[in-house]
């Protein structure tokens, strides 16, 4: 790419779009049949709800096109279009080739966009972000768009006909929902929006904790979870620790609010509680959810902060902390200080 004029300049998110499918499953009705293990589940996750219907493809769609009604630019002004779903469905197919970028900036017109898919589990979306913010500060791009869809209830399906019992590896697959998130992040103009910092970092030892494959036991896709592992002391101490090394002091940068990824209310909990022994000083208060929206995947922070901000329950101009929980283990941090991104609720 040809190098802008104005390197070193700073990222900001400058719009946020959202989709969730409008057909709502509790987490009862989706193991009516097994009564017992679906109160287990929503007791032992805070998981109440999810939405799910509609493709990837379908879902990025109305996702961009809500970001694009809230934003300055047109598809035409795109450096950049990046897409970090995991599940990359259209027409019951999944595609791999031609990337789902490319077919988003088709579908929108932008032409002139550089375009490629990034695979990083549940933390695509905040990679996705990561790359746009350094091409950013490197003069090399003036916006781009990161989006996740994630068809997730794929998983689901096939977990409600192949589980055995409440410790079986597909259990973790129940509290998944369908979703998308279309973020446009361009040039920063002043301090009431900007990205401050995004790192992430790639425990491989826990890489087998939590894998998505073709059902060893039927047609259709499967999550195979290690809770034990994925959720363990030494996992969950992953973050702060990597935190520790580029944030000299969390008290003095006066978080407002830390967005987890929406697992499970009882691991944002453990994952605050190791946070503030590690980093000696109280969490500040972690909006959820996961009770309404299930985990999310690569999508799960954007919805919070759309719901947060369109709640009025983070007030413009926070300084918020994002942090990724995502199979691998990815994990990492975040800093991004909001004002004007999405004034309405997830539709």
């Amino acid at each position: 790419m040809t190098r802008l004029q104005d390197q070193g300049s700073v990222a900001r998110i400058e719009a946020l779009g959202c989709h969730v499918p409008s057909t709502v499953v509790t987490t009862r009705d989706l193991l009516a049949e097994r009564p017992l293990l679906g109160a287990l589940v929503e007791g032992a996750t805070g998981v109440r709800a999810r939405r799910t219907g509609g493709d990837s493809y379908d879902m990025a769609v109305r996702a961009v096109a809500d970001c694009f009604s809230r934003s300055r630019y047109t598809a035409v002004d795109l450096d950049l279009v990046v897409c970090c779903s995991i599940t990359r469905t259209k027409e019951k197919r999944l595609y791999f080739e031609p990337s789902f970028a490319s077919m988003i900036a088709h579908e929108f017109g932008a032409g002139e966009a550089l375009c490629f898919d990034v695979s990083n589990a549940c933390a695509g979306v905040m990679t996705g972000i990561l790359l746009v913010d350094r091409m950013i500060r490197r003069g090399l791009a003036r916006c781009g768009l990161v989006l996740g869809a994630e068809q997730a209830t794929l998983v689901s399906t096939t977990a409600v006909r192949e589980i055995v019992n409440a410790r079986d590896p597909q259990t973790a697959s129940l509290t998944l929902g369908d979703s998308a998130v279309a973020v446009l992040v361009d040039r920063a103009v002043d301090e009431r929006d900007r990205i401050h910092d995004v790192r992430l970092l790639t425990a491989a030892r826990f890489a087998l904790a939590c894998l998505v494959m073709p059902s060893d036991k039927s047609q259709g896709l499967a999550m195979y979870t290690d809770t034990r592992s994925q959720q363990s002391e030494p996992a969950m101490e992953v973050w702060p620790t990597f935190l520790a090394e580029h944030v000299p002091s969390f008290q003095a940068e006066q978080f407002d609010a830390i967005i987890h990824h929406q697992v499970s209310a009882r691991v944002v909990e453990q994952l605050n509680a190791v946070g503030a022994r590690m980093l000696r000083t109280p969490m500040p208060r972690s909006p959820k959810v996961l009770e309404t929206y299930g985990n999310t995947a690569t999508t799960s922070h954007f919805l919070v902060l759309r719901e947060q901000l369109a709640r009025h329950r983070i007030a413009p101009g926070s300084k918020l902390l994002l942090v990724p929980n995502a199979s691998g283990l990815v994990t990492g941090f975040m800093s991004v200080t909001v004002t004007s991104p999405s004034t309405a609720p997830v539709r």
